[in-house]
């Protein structure tokens, strides 16, 4: 019999089914059990009379069964309104007992609310079984899948890049090095090199969903040492304002299908709105942030730190898009060059030609147009001392490469502000910091 997950029982009414799931509550009355079991898709309330001689096994099964244990129920679905859990309720012919909790769980995981982060994360395969948790990776898959497909409709093909590098990416700087036969290898901080790699081959438009490896000893709500980056890269663009034009319809489309799948359902579990917003989307340049935020609420800061977008700069950055432009989101662009990478294309005037995407307040998207020309992204390489460490990645540039540019998205960071999760910590499946190895 074709296994039936909870969630499309209405289907069968009237009929014999087969379900599996977890033990998650039993009331032993006098007359009549009631057990509910509970799989990844929902409840079902079943059903045992105690007067029926044919029930005696199975009562005998469910008097000694400790919650949160697995079973296999066949029975008969009926339609029962009278039933709070779904209106139905299953008569069972037979339960089996696929697993025994052993031991006493180390919390309650369907309240929360007083139990310590790192216990939780200790036993994440506990604390994943709360249905708020359990329903937070189903929107940060499904919102993923909307974005892959708004790519996949515009013609892009996924890639899967190596994370063991044989040279460390980018900077140079914050990679783990691990041991590699008798050589030393890197961890990818990004698939940038590869992505504009796939460009250099011909491939076009390209992206990945994939793990990144950062070695920053830092212990914030919004970092971690291992992290999946939602990268992309396309062919053939006019200037940088192209990627931030691809980069604000995917996240529509994404928010917009994401809103008609689950936007009340969000709403319900974690108190928030899913908000799609219009395109495009809001652009100020760096210095006009912090003129505008010094005048409207008194926010000042040295020169010296007027490079990038303050933690206070960000958050009061969105403040300033909703009240300007009505808007969630924003870009930044006009950074000094030489703060962002080297493969980062200039201006004539040597303006960054690139941007960061900021959402309710902070940072989740770098992005640019990239250098393509040989001569021009050698010369940015030497001023910032890179030399064999980047010269394979040269390479790709001395054979023709279209003009190009992309960007990345941090999925875990995505995730805890649409939802408005208080940490990176609880939107990653198992997360990895500084002084996180385990489980």
């Amino acid at each position: 019999m074709k296994h039936i997950n909870i969630g499309e029982l209405k289907n069968y009414y009237n009929q014999e089914v087969t379900i599996s799931g977890f033990v998650d509550n039993i009331r032993n009355l006098q007359w009549v059990q009631f057990v509910i079991i509970r799989d990844a898709t929902g409840k079902v309330q079943v059903t045992i009379e105690k007067s029926v001689e044919e029930n005696k096994k199975m009562i005998e099964i469910i008097d000694t069964l400790p919650l949160e244990s697995t079973v296999k129920i066949t029975g008969k679905l009926l339609e029962s309104p009278k039933v709070k859990l779904n209106g139905m309720e299953l008569i069972p012919t037979n339960i089996e007992v696929t697993s025994e909790s052993k031991e006493e769980l180390p919390f309650n995981f369907k309240d929360l609310s007083n139990v310590n982060l790192d216990t939780r994360l200790d036993y994440r395969f506990i604390d994943l079984r709360n249905e708020k948790n359990n329903f937070m990776f189903k929107v940060q898959s499904t919102l993923i899948r909307y974005m892959r497909e708004y790519l996949y409709n515009h013609d892009f093909t996924e890639i899967h890049t190596p994370k063991l590098l044989g040279a460390a990416s980018e900077s140079g700087s914050e990679v783990f090095e691990v041991k590699y036969f008798n050589r030393s290898a890197y961890l990818a901080q990004s698939p940038q090199f590869y992505k504009q790699m796939a460009i250099a081959s011909g491939m076009g438009n390209v992206f990945e969903v994939a793990p990144c490896f950062r070695a920053e000893n830092s212990n914030t709500s919004r970092h971690a040492t291992e992290f999946t980056s939602f990268d992309v890269e396309f062919s053939y663009i006019n200037d940088f304002t192209d990627v931030m034009n691809l980069e604000a319809e995917m996240l529509t489309y994404a928010l917009e299908k994401l809103k008609e799948k689950y936007g009340e359902k969000i709403k319900e579990v974690f108190g928030v709105e899913v908000v799609v917003p219009t395109t495009p989307f809001p652009t100020m340049k760096l210095r006009d942030i912090y003129q505008e935020l010094e005048e409207r609420y008194g926010y000042k800061v040295d020169e010296s730190e007027k490079t990038d977008l303050t933690t206070e700069a960000e958050r009061l950055s969105y403040k300033l898009a909703q009240e300007k432009f009505n808007s969630e989101f924003m870009f930044v662009t006009d950074y000094p060059a030489e703060k962002r990478a080297f493969y980062h294309m200039r201006n004539s005037e040597g303006v960054l030609q690139g941007y960061d995407l900021i959402w309710r307040g902070v940072e989740i998207t770098s992005g640019a147009q990239r250098e393509h020309r040989y001569e021009e992204i050698c010369k940015n390489a030497k001023e910032k001392g890179l030399g064999e460490d980047v010269k394979f990645y040269l390479n790709f540039f001395k054979y023709g490469c279209p003009p190009h540019g992309g960007f990345a998205i941090g999925v875990d960071r995505l995730t805890m502000l649409l939802l408005n999760i208080p940490s990176v910590k609880e939107t990653q499946f198992l997360f990895r910091g500084p002084n996180r190895l385990n489980p």
